[in-house]
């Protein structure tokens, strides 16, 4: 049988129905409390005790948008290990973001072309001067294994000596000019980079590859040992061999190519040296 209804009486249940849902919208709800808020020291406390968990493979920074520290972790970082590192934060372990990367942070060294140390093949950074003598950068890892290099792996045109190198903790070298007959062109200024920043790397494994920065200030332990911090990092592929090689805006010189994940098929996360940190600290200048 069909209910017929005054007006007035259809008007009461619209009410009723919307009055039901008005309700049921802003009611309290216990999922909707919101994300806790860590104060500075609490996110660098959160921060200390990623390094001290003593997993390989990952990279972190503190996320200021985010109100977290975010890690990162390549695939050689087991479901345990991710655990363990948030144990290690105790009561601030909520403070903690992991996300995964494809491959596996190591630093980009290799055997083959661009400028050749030892057994190993590195790329060249940037071209710097000082009082008239000209150098190049490239990456602390690459300057720890080989004394002199060139420009060929047969070892018959010199480069010239290391003269610094520092790795762990940062990743740059610096590197002389000793045969005159060499040219060393130019074309850069250091600067920072900032996130969001448009870039391209280039190196003597895949020549050149653009992405963006994804962040500053990055803490990353590698696999196989090795901690730097201060780094940037990116979405540029990048692949062994590429080590020590620029990371650019333009006329901008912002990194030296340090490590990182994946490769130049697939994509990849890759980590830098910051630039004027590595010039500021041999005292040169980038031209």
């Amino acid at each position: 049988m069909r209910i017929k209804r005054t007006p007035s009486q259809v008007a009461t249940l619209i009410a009723t129905a919307v009055g039901l849902v008005v309700v049921a919208a802003v009611g309290p709800s216990a999922s909707a409390a919101p994300p806790a808020r860590y104060s500075v020291d609490q996110l660098s406390d959160a921060g200390a005790a990623v390094l001290r968990s003593g997993a390989e493979g990952i990279a972190w920074y503190v996320d200021s948008a985010t109100n977290r520290v975010v890690v990162t972790a390549d695939s050689t970082v087991s479901s345990d290990e991710i655990d363990g590192i948030k144990k290690s934060a105790g009561d601030k372990a909520g403070a903690i973001r992991v996300e995964r990367a494809a491959g596996v942070f190591r630093p980009l060294l290799s055997a083959g072309d661009a400028i050749y140390g030892g057994q190993y093949r590195c790329s060249l950074g940037f071209n710097v001067v000082k009082g008239g003598t000209y150098y190049l950068l490239t990456a602390g890892h690459c300057g720890k294994v080989a004394n002199t290099w060139f420009t060929d792996s047969a070892h018959r045109t010199l480069i010239g000596a290391t003269v610094g190198a520092s790795f762990p903790g940062n990743d740059y070298a610096l590197v002389r000019y000793d045969n005159t007959s060499l040219s060393h062109p130019g074309g850069f200024t250091a600067a920072n980079a900032f996130v969001g920043e448009q870039v391209k790397r280039t190196g003597s494994t895949t020549g050149t590859h653009s992405g963006t920065v994804t962040a500053l200030n990055v803490t990353v332990r590698y696999q196989g040992g090795g901690t730097v911090r201060g780094m940037i990092q990116t979405t540029v592929c990048a692949e062994p061999g590429d080590s020590g090689g620029p990371l650019y805006n333009g006329t901008r010189a912002l990194g030296i190519t340090s490590g990182g994940s994946g490769n130049c098929s697939s994509g990849g996360t890759t980590f830098y040296q910051p630039v004027p940190e590595a010039a500021n600290k041999y005292g040169v200048t980038v031209y």
